[in-house]
């Protein structure tokens, strides 16, 4: 009796599998994030990769490799895009006009 509980647990255990594995991270952001989250534009918000990581594999991630894979697509879409960068550089860039001095 014994014997035939432990293998139907052992069977249990190796049928297991990670379900998120081979999947992108844009896959794995819609599976399981965007139905919270509209975009992942701003979740990693400055983190360290390393936080982030763990962040997502203690919460959200089944395995460390889907965690960091996850973390790294949010930093590359967190980054604005080069032509958003130069238009904003470009605005800071230019001098404000003085304001009119006002007499009494």
């Amino acid at each position: 009796m014994t014997l035939a509980a432990a293998a139907v647990l052992t069977a249990t255990v190796a049928a297991a599998q990670n379900l998120d594995a081979g999947k992108s991270p844009q896959k794995l952001f819609a599976d399981g994030c965007a139905t919270c989250h509209r975009s992942p534009r701003g979740l990693a918000k400055g983190r360290f990769s390393l936080t982030l990581s763990w962040f997502l594999k203690d919460h959200y991630a089944t395995s460390s490799d889907t965690a960091k894979a996850l973390a790294a697509y949010l930093e590359a879409v967190d980054t604005p895009s080069p032509r958003a960068a130069a238009k904003r550089g470009a605005n800071r860039s230019a001098p404000r006009p003085a304001k009119p001095l006002q007499s009494h």
